[in-house]
């Protein structure tokens, strides 16, 4: 988890600019071997905070979010993303699906289904308080965005062979 996070890091900070704007480092102008050493003496917290930084001014930039508007939709997409992370947490994994009873297989099929519910209500409702901040293409673009940014992480988690390493489960 660690080196794809890094790797993901290394590549979306070198892809954006704004963000490498606000930091005490040049981002664009580092080689990628002095991006990754940098961001590997961080601490695991200042990761992600970096990583989190990073998607709300990626977000920013790619919504054309107003100046007046940005700190406040900063403020809404982190404590949106906090929300879904913490929905997410309650699905418990297991690669163990061969030795599962059926009805074990079966409540965790339900678990995922009701934390998939939970994970849509939650979009809806924070759907409803982004819209008093952005347009509502605004918000369909950021939902849409956030969907690349997941789809460019998973596509990362390949080791050099190209096999897909395993992938933390979602329900």
């Amino acid at each position: 988890m660690k080196k794809t996070l890094l790797i993901v890091m290394v590549l979306l900070f070198a892809s954006n600019n704004s963000f490498a704007q606000e930091q005490k480092y040049d981002w664009k102008k580092m080689k990628p071997e002095q991006r990754k050493e940098l961001i590997q003496n961080m601490s695991p917290d200042d990761r992600m905070k970096l990583l989190k930084q990073f998607r709300e001014n990626m977000m920013v930039e790619e919504l054309e979010v107003a100046a007046d508007e940005q700190a406040e939709f900063k403020n809404l997409f982190a404590e949106y993303q906090e929300k879904q992370n913490e929905i997410k947490k309650k699905f418990k994994t297991s690669e163990d699906y061969d030795n599962m009873s059926d009805e074990e297989a079966k409540q965790r099929l339900n678990e995922s289904f009701e934390i998939g519910q939970q994970l849509l209500d939650n979009r809806r409702i924070y759907s409803q308080k982004f819209m008093k901040v952005i347009k509502p293409q605004q918000v369909l673009q950021m939902y849409q965005t956030e969907g690349k940014m997941r789809n460019k992480i998973l596509d990362k988690k390949q080791d050099g062979s190209g096999k897909t390493l395993p992938q933390r489960r979602r329900p």
